[in-house]
C-alpha cells in the first residue's frame, strides 16, 4: 500500500461517508504534528518571519490547486495554521490525510 505522501487526492461526492473515528485516528499516526479537532485536521507551523511564512503558504496553495483539495489557512505574522476537512462530506476523508502528509513534506524537518 503506498504511503500517504505518494498518493493523490480523488474527488469526493456528497454520498461518500466521512472516515470513522477509528480510521481517522489510525491515519493520524502517519501525519506527525497534526491534530484531530472535531471533523478536521489542524496544524500550526512556525517560521522565522512573515516572509518565510508567506513563502510556505504559497507552496501550500500550489499543492492545493494541483490536488484540488484546499485547506483553510490562517496567517499571523510568522505562524501559519492550516485546517483540513472535506466540505463535500462534512468530515474527514483520506484526501485530508494525503494533503497533511504532502504539506509536512513541503515544510521539511
Amino acid at each position: 500500500m503506498p504511503d500517504l505522501e505518494s498518493k493523490h487526492c480523488v474527488p469526493c461526492e456528497g454520498t461518500t461517508p466521512p472516515l470513522a473515528d477509528e480510521a481517522a485516528a489510525a491515519l493520524l499516526a502517519d501525519v506527525p504534528g497534526w491534530n484531530l479537532e472535531g471533523s478536521a485536521l489542524t496544524r500550526q507551523f512556525r517560521f522565522k518571519d512573515f516572509k518565510a511564512a508567506m513563502a510556505f503558504v504559497n507552496k501550500v496553495a500550489d499543492l492545493a490547486e494541483s490536488e484540488q483539495h484546499h485547506p483553510d489557512i490562517n496567517v499571523v505574522w510568522s505562524r501559519v495554521t492550516l485546517k483540513l476537512t472535506t466540505h463535500a462530506i462534512k468530515g474527514l476523508s483520506e484526501n485530508d490525510f494525503i494533503m497533511a502528509a504532502r504539506i509536512n513534506r513541503l515544510a521539511g524537518p
